[in-house]
C-alpha cells in the first residue's frame, strides 16, 4: 500500500491588493510532501518561499488572500476553514519554526512557562504532567539540563539554544507537519549543522512531514530529500535532491547549482547569473526567467511553460529520476 500525503498543495495561488492593483505572489504552486520526508524550498529572495509555507499554515494576512488552487492535510482541504478551526490545526496538526527565535518566544515569559502553556492549549495535560513533557522535549531537542534550564528566559539562551527551544514548541503538539522558515540563518555554521542534524532526526523518528525554507543550498543538500526551486512566484524545478543538485536542468537551477563553491583546487570561476528578479508588478510574459536566461526562445516569451517530465534536450546525458519535473520550454519536447 503506497503512503498518502501529509500536506498537497494544488496550483496555490496568492495575491495581493495594493494600491498598484492586485499582487501575484504565489502563481500555481503545486508539491506533496509524504510523512517523514524533508522538501526543501530554495530561490532568491522574493521567490515566494516563505508565503507559500504562510499560506499552508494559513497565516496570509490581509490584504493577502489565496485566490486560488487548495491546501490538502491529510487529504482534507484546510485553506477554506474558518479562523477558529484553522488556529486549532495549526499548533495540533501543523507548526512553523520561524528564521528569527525572538519572533516567536516572549521575552517576558520563561521558556517553561510558554512551552507548558502551548502542551496544554492542544492536549488535556494536567500543569505537572505539561511541566514533564516540556522538560522531555527540551531534553529531546538537545538542551543540557534541561530540569534547570525550563525556568530560564529567552535572553538566557544563546542563538542556537532559542532556536532549540523553538523546535521543541513547535513538536509540543506532535503535529504531522512542520514548515521551517530559514532555521538556521542566524546561527553559526557549527550551531547550523546541529540544528539540521535535530530536524532530520525528527523526520526519522517521528515521521513529521518538514517543508525547509531557505537561501542556502548547503542546508539544501544536507538535509532535503527533495528539492524545490522555485522563481518568480512558480516552480521551476522539482526532483530528489542529489538530482536537482548534481544535475540540474532549468536554466535558473543550473545558475543557483552553479554558484556553489566547490575545495576542488581546478575548480572554474562560480557561475554568475545576470540581472535580478522581476518585481511583483513587473513580471514578464511567458517563462518569467526569459529576460535573464542565455538560451532562451520566442516562444519563452509568449508562451508559460509548466512543469512536466523532461523531454527533448537532456544535453547532459544524465539518467533522470522519477519524479523530477521542469518548467522550461527546452524540456517539453517543443524545442527546435
Amino acid at each position: 500500500m503506497t503512503q498518502a500525503p501529509v500536506i498537497s498543495v494544488r496550483n496555490l495561488v496568492v495575491e495581493f491588493a495594493t494600491r498598484r492593483g492586485i499582487l501575484r505572489a504565489i502563481d500555481g504552486v503545486s508539491f506533496d510532501i509524504m510523512p517523514g520526508e524533508v522538501l526543501g524550498v530554495v530561490g532568491e529572495s522574493g521567490a515566494g518561499k516563505s508565503v507559500t509555507g504562510s499560506a499552508i499554515i494559513g497565516l496570509i494576512e490581509p490584504p493577502g488572500r489565496i485566490a486560488g488552487g487548495e491546501i490538502l492535510l491529510h487529504g482534507k482541504r484546510i485553506d477554506n476553514l474558518p479562523a477558529e478551526e484553522m488556529r486549532r490545526i495549526r499548533g495540533r496538526k501543523i507548526a512553523m519554526i520561524f528564521q528569527d527565535p525572538l519572533t516567536s518566544l516572549n521575552p517576558l515569559y520563561r521558556v517553561g512557562e510558554q512551552l507548558i502553556e502551548t502542551i496544554q492549549t492542544h492536549t488535556d495535560l494536567s500543569a505537572s504532567a505539561a511541566r514533564a513533557r516540556a522538560i522531555d522535549l527540551l531534553a529531546e531537542v538537545g538542551i543540557p539540563a534541561p530540569e534547570r534550564r525550563i525556568d530560564g528566559y529567552p535572553h538566557e539562551f544563546s542563538g542556537g539554544m532559542r532556536q532549540r527551544v523553538v523546535i521543541a514548541l513547535a513538536l509540543s503538539a506532535e503535529p504531522d507537519f512542520i514548515v521551517a522558515d530559514e532555521p538556521t540563518t542566524a546561527l553559526d555554521v557549527s550551531v547550523q549543522a546541529q540544528i539540521i542534524q535535530l530536524i532530520k532526526k525528527l523526520c526519522r523518528e517521528r515521521g513529521t512531514a518538514v517543508m525547509l525554507v531557505t537561501h542556502d543550498m548547503g542546508v539544501i543538500a544536507e538535509t532535503a530529500d527533495r528539492v524545490a526551486v522555485m522563481y518568480a512566484g512558480r516552480v521551476a524545478e522539482i526532483g530528489p535532491v542529489r538530482d536537482v543538485v548534481k544535475h540540474p536542468l532549468h536554466p535558473y537551477a543550473k545558475g543557483l547549482m552553479g554558484a556553489i563553491p566547490t575545495l576542488e583546487a581546478e575548480a572554474e570561476r562560480l557561475v554568475q547569473i545576470p540581472g535580478s528578479m522581476p518585481r511583483l508588478t513587473n513580471i514578464p510574459k511567458g517563462c518569467a526567467f526569459n529576460p535573464r536566461c542565455e538560451r532562451v526562445m520566442d516562444r519563452c516569451r509568449i508562451e508559460r511553460p509548466e512543469p512536466s517530465d523532461p523531454k527533448g534536450d537532456l544535453s547532459s546525458g544524465a539518467a533522470i529520476m522519477p519524479g523530477h519535473r521542469v518548467a522550461c520550454h527546452l524540456y517539453d519536447g517543443g524545442a527546435k
